[in-house]
C-alpha cells in the first residue's frame, strides 16, 4: 500500500496540477508541499500542521479525508519524536494567559463600537453635568472684599487739596 505522501503525489499528478499551483490554492507554502509529498514531516513544528496540511491537500485532490487521516496517523506513530506531546502543552498558565484568552474569544467587530459609543455616551453626560455646574455658579462668589476699606471711626482725614499750578 503505497504512503500518505506517494498518494498525494500521484493524485496532485493525475490532476494535471504543479506545486505552485497547490500552493496558491491550498495557501500552503511550497517547501511544505515538497515536505508532505516527500513524507518528511520532520519539517513540521508539531504534527498538528501535517495533519492540518494534508487535509487541506487531500480535500483539495477530492481523496477521502478520513483514509488519509487513518494512513497518516498510522504513519505518525511509527516515529516516536512526532508522537510526543508539544512542549508548550505542559506551560503553567498565569493570569495574563487567562486574560489574553478571553480578550481573544471577543468579537471586536461588535465590541469596539460598543465600546466606542459607551464612551461617547459618558463623555457627554460628564460634558454636560460640566456646563450645567459652570452655568449655574456664581461668577462673583469667589471675590474678595473690595480694594478700598474706609478707616473705622471718626478720625477721617479729608484729602489734600491739589496744589495750584
Amino acid at each position: 500500500m503505497p504512503s500518505v505522501s506517494d498518494r498525494l503525489r500521484e493524485a496532485r499528478e493525475a490532476l494535471g496540477l504543479n506545486v505552485y499551483q497547490v500552493a496558491d490554492i491550498t495557501k500552503i507554502r511550497t517547501d511544505h508541499i515538497r515536505a508532505l509529498e516527500e513524507g518528511r514531516f520532520d519539517a513540521f513544528a508539531a504534527p498538528v500542521y501535517v495533519r492540518g496540511f494534508i487535509r487541506t491537500y487531500a480535500r483539495l485532490l477530492r481523496l477521502d479525508q478520513d483514509e488519509i487521516s487513518a494512513a497518516l496517523d498510522a504513519e505518525l506513530s511509527q516515529d516516536p519524536r512526532l508522537t510526543e506531546p508539544s512542549p508548550l502543552g505542559g506551560a503553567r498558565r498565569n493570569a495574563l494567559d487567562l486574560l489574553m484568552l478571553q480578550l481573544s474569544k471577543v468579537n471586536w467587530r461588535i465590541a469596539l463600537p460598543a465600546i466606542a459609543l459607551l464612551l461617547l455616551i459618558g463623555g457627554g453626560f460628564i460634558g454636560y453635568r460640566l456646563w450645567t455646574d459652570y452655568q449655574s455658579r456664581d461668577p462673583l462668589a469667589n471675590l474678595g472684599p473690595g480694594l478700598y476699606h474706609p478707616p473705622q471711626g471718626g478720625d477721617v482725614l479729608p484729602l489734600p487739596a491739589p496744589a495750584a499750578p
